[in-house]
């Protein structure tokens, strides 16, 4: 059968619709590109905020007109949070809960796949990837979480920690490598919390694909800063682990962070980053920070905006704070208005700018190894562009000869200038240290 698979939100809900490709391919069904052509649609929903939980029944209701004939399936966070939502929605088949996600593939093949057709005969090879380039792989390694931040719906969704035992999670990533994937993103609700029900950890697993994978590169996605040991910087000794952590702060004052229940400090945060950065050269810290939390005062916001600023992040995703109903926080006093809201994002973007630019132009003139995953738009004398990221994830373009080929190589660059208004990727000269025969 032809099996359509789309997503919305965190890099869990990646990881797990890769997954479900690469166990639908396997099984001698086609991955397609398109919700016309298939039979089976399946969308993995978001819950995060008020907005996304509205996306998700947006794109469901977009998927049944585009191809009302096929059987629609929904899961993930909106799904779970809000079944009988979910269910009233034109179109929906069925629908698969967070804890039986490891299941979806056989469910559609015993409950769903003989109402939609017959299998299809095909070859696994003949089949699409859910992303067609094989440079960049998401793998789920553990689900659920037993933190208790005040604002996250997430928890609630996603239930109870359990991991995947790490013998598994090698031979995952050696057949990725095999098949011609060049990076591994490890991911999780709780990656920081990897092992606990197994009696390992996150650096006893990282250390495991290190030594028993080829995979040329390693990515670790969201860590909570209260889960890293001291040593952890040793990791990243290896040089297939990539400089660059996700460390979400979500305010930078104690006030707010104590009613979000976050089991950290801004000393103790700014402590693990001065001795993370003193560990790992040229480490890129990104963050997660919520705007407007409720009761959060004139004052504790412009605590935040001075930590952020002194913490010189390379990237911030910046939240409005959303209420999600089931969380401690939607029932907190001094709700803020939404124009307040707002204007607080706002005076943030602006100075998670200015932050990005400044670690983009530290940048410059260094040559970093470049893992090439799309061509861009022509240039306009009608040279070739490629669009590529750095090991410590900076965006990075180039110009080459168009009968060359970069897709999926990882290249010598070197970083010459800035690129975009404002600036967030940088222009990068390829030619340096680096002949053509590399590229065949």
């Amino acid at each position: 059968m032809n099996v359509f698979l789309h997503t919305l939100g965190c890099r869990l809900n990646e990881a797990e619709i890769e997954g479900w490709a690469r166990q639908f391919r396997a099984r001698g069904h086609r991955v397609v590109a398109a919700p016309r052509s298939a039979h089976i649609i399946v969308l993995n929903t978001c819950a995060v905020t008020r907005e996304a939980a509205r996306k998700s029944r947006k794109l469901t209701s977009q998927l049944h007109r585009q191809n009302p004939e096929a059987r629609l399936v929904l899961t993930g966070c909106f799904a779970e949070l809000e079944p009988a939502s979910a269910r009233s929605l034109a179109g929906v088949d069925a629908i698969v809960q967070n804890s039986d996600k490891d299941e979806l593939v056989s469910r559609v093949e015993r409950e769903i796949e003989s109402a939609a057709m017959p299998a299809l005969a095909s070859e696994p090879d003949s089949a699409h990837v859910y992303r067609e380039s094989r440079t960049r792989a998401f793998v789920k390694a553990q689900d659920g979480c037993k933190n208790r931040c005040t604002f996250c719906v997430v928890t609630i969704a996603r239930g109870s920690e359990r991991s995947r035992p790490i013998s598994e999670l090698v031979d995952e990533v050696r057949g990725l490598a095999e098949a011609g994937y060049r990076e591994v993103v490890l991911t999780g609700v709780h990656l920081g919390g990897y092992g606990r029900d197994l009696g390992a950890d996150l650096p006893a697993l990282v250390r495991a694909l290190c030594a028993d994978t080829d995979i040329p590169r390693l990515r670790l996605s969201s860590l909570e800063p209260w889960d890293l040991p001291s040593d952890f910087g040793a990791l990243f000794s290896h040089p297939r682990l990539m400089p660059h952590l996700h460390l979400p702060l979500q305010s930078g004052s104690d006030g707010v962070l104590k009613r979000m229940a976050r089991r950290c400090s801004t000393e103790s945060y700014r402590a693990l980053l001065s001795t993370l950065r003193a560990d790992i050269p040229d480490l890129a810290v990104t963050t997660d920070v919520i705007a407007g939390f409720p009761g959060e005062t004139d004052d504790e916001w412009a605590d935040t905006l001075s930590f952020v600023k002194e913490m010189r992040f390379a990237h911030i995703h910046i939240f409005g704070y959303s209420r999600r109903e089931g969380t401690t926080a939607a029932r907190m006093p001094g709700q803020l208005p939404s124009e307040v809201v707002r204007a607080r994002a706002r005076e943030l973007r602006a100075v998670a700018s200015a932050q990005k630019e400044a670690h983009l132009r530290r940048l410059l003139g260094q040559t970093r190894q470049v893992l090439w995953e799309t061509p861009g738009d022509p240039a306009e004398d009608g040279a070739a562009r490629w669009i590529g990221y750095t090991d410590h994830y900076a965006r990075v373009e180039a110009r080459a000869p168009t009968d060359w080929s970069l897709e999926n190589q990882i290249t010598p660059a070197t970083l010459r200038g800035l690129a975009g208004d404002p600036p967030d990727r940088i222009y990068a000269d390829i030619s340096t240290g680096f002949t053509e025969d590399q590229l065949n």
